[in-house]
């Protein structure tokens, strides 16, 4: 019959050609079923803090539920809950039997046990069914913790053992179970009704179809197995050659060789190493500063300001590339937002990379004021933000042309990417998590642009630097990563605002002190 509830038939099978059933120790031998309670008439007795736990979990599923409350004493909770839900009837009076007329489902949720007892066999001569709250054995059943997705629900129940550990199962389900399950559901839904044939074939079908969800589980597995025997391959390869190149090449000459290449290297070289790695990590977990902090150890260090200025924007192209890489991994990318500013920020930067380039810094000296008092002002707005009521914001849709913007003035202006765009995007309401991530990995492709334009017309010098940035910033990407959007979010913008203010404050310096 087309009409026929889809089973399971393996279970099916698997019911049918058992053996007779053994004694077996204690288990659940409830039965889940989804009741649609907005058909149905409900009655609470109660009006304390067990009522209102039993009445959020109704309405929160089934909102539109005709709902009777029968309470001597009611909370101001409760209350407050029945302003939002006009189908809700409250009766402040004791139960009476009388109560029951026209209710198919009774809660109980009184501190009196003689009164659970009273409501419990009132309703059962009506045969009504009873939930009666903290007392199992007078229950016909019980209201499990339920995990919802969209179209996707998940009943726990623990037989009325731990009501708390049901609570956290349920807690950790909701955090691990994907929001795009209910994606799948409705596009299943879609291709249900686009099939055509007798049930039977449907069923089929439909189960080829989401037999990939299984298989990809195992899939998952093998690989996992399958990159654990690369890995002690690759591990047991670079044993043997290890042990050939030490035979042939003695260790005294391998380490004299290694410190004379070492003592060819700039003497700051570790300083160096130092400024990519604190540079990334506050870039990576601030979403910008990458420049200024790294500029003012070289700068301390005593290394050439053309040196500085060459070799930063080569080096973030790479640390850069292992921090969006990092966020992307971690799940702190927005792929909307970052979509929106990719290829703006690409454009910008190119542009203002042969800009620089075709007719010189004169014109960046002008801009660099201009950008410090704008992300000043941004800066500002962000401390105060930090101290301020949460405001609702407008959306914002200019993200093309801020994109292009900060592009353009980080590689023309000697820097901006972070502190134009993501300031920006923080400002007008945005998560500083999704901002941060979203914002540093287009930012890999906005700095290769313009490190690519800059190779190309300049070529690439300063490889010492270069590298020490490149070797510090990849070691700072993954521990930056795990940083974003772990602290406060008051903490975040109060951290946010100060190094806008001190890189707006340092700029402004620099152009009116010469």
């Amino acid at each position: 019959m087309q009409n026929q509830q889809n089973i399971d038939e393996n279970l099916v099978a698997g019911e049918l050609n058992k053996p007779a059933p053994e004694p077996l120790p204690e288990s659940n031998h409830l039965f889940p079923v989804f009741l649609k309670l907005e058909e149905m008439s409900i009655l609470v007795v109660g009006g304390g803090n067990v009522a209102l736990e039993k009445l959020v979990a109704v309405l929160h599923n089934s909102p539109s539920t005709d709902l009777k409350i029968v309470a001597k004493k009611v909370s101001p909770e409760v209350k407050a809950l029945l302003q939002h839900h006009p189908n809700v009837q409250l009766s402040e009076k004791e139960f009476e039997k009388d109560d029951l007329a026209g209710i198919d489902i009774v809660i109980a949720a009184v501190n009196s046990v003689s009164d659970s007892v009273f409501i419990r066999q009132a309703a059962k001569e009506k045969g009504i069914l009873v939930n009666v709250a903290d007392t199992p054995d007078l229950c016909d059943f019980y209201l499990g913790s339920i995990v919802k997705k969209g179209n996707l629900k998940i009943a726990i129940s623990t037989n009325g053992k731990s009501p708390t550990a049901a609570k956290r199962i349920r807690e950790m389900l909701q955090e691990s179970l994907p929001q795009e399950l209910d994606d799948v559901l409705v596009n299943l839904n879609r291709i249900r009704n686009k099939l055509s044939g007798n049930f039977g074939e449907k069923v089929k079908k439909l189960n080829d179809i989401t037999k990939v969800l299984v298989d990809k589980t195992n899939e998952e597995k093998e690989n996992k197995w399958r990159k654990f025997a690369t890995r002690s391959l690759l591990v047991f390869g670079l044993m043997l050659i290890g042990h050939f190149v030490f035979s042939y090449l003695p260790m005294k000459e391998l380490t004299s060789g290694t410190i004379r290449w070492y003592e060819t290297l700039d003497k700051n070289f570790p300083w160096m190493v130092l400024a990519g790695f604190l540079a990334q990590l506050v870039d990576g977990a601030l979403g910008m500063g990458y420049g200024v902090t790294s500029a003012s150890i070289l700068l301390s260090a005593g290394v050439n300001l053309a040196s500085i200025s060459s070799s930063i924007h080569t080096a973030e192209m790479f640390a850069s590339g292992a921090s969006g890489y990092s966020h992307y991994k971690f799940g702190n990318v927005n792929k909307k937002l970052f979509k929106a500013l990719v290829i703006p920020g690409v454009i910008g930067a190119v542009f203002g990379a042969w800009l620089l380039y075709r007719f010189g810094e004169q014109y960046a000296n002008y801009l660099r004021p201009l950008m410090a008092v704008y992300t000043m002002i941004l800066g500002i707005r962000i401390l105060m933000n930090a101290f301020r009521k949460p405001q609702p914001q407008k959306k914002f849709k200019r993200h093309g042309i801020l994109a292009g913007v900060g592009g353009f003035l980080d590689s023309f202006g000697g820097g901006g990417w972070g502190p134009i765009v993501t300031t920006t995007l923080i400002t007008k309401g945005r998560s500083p998590r999704y901002v941060i991530g979203s914002v540093s990995l287009t930012e890999f492709f906005v700095t290769f642009a313009s490190a690519f334009t800059f190779f190309s017309l300049m070529g690439v010098t300063h490889w010492q630097v270069i590298l020490a940035l490149i070797i510090g910033g990849l070691v700072a990407a993954p521990i930056a990563a795990r940083l974003a959007g772990k602290l406060p979010k008051k903490t975040s913008f109060i951290l946010l605002g100060i190094l806008v203010i001190f890189w707006s404050t340092r700029i402004l310096i620099k152009v009116f002190t010469g």
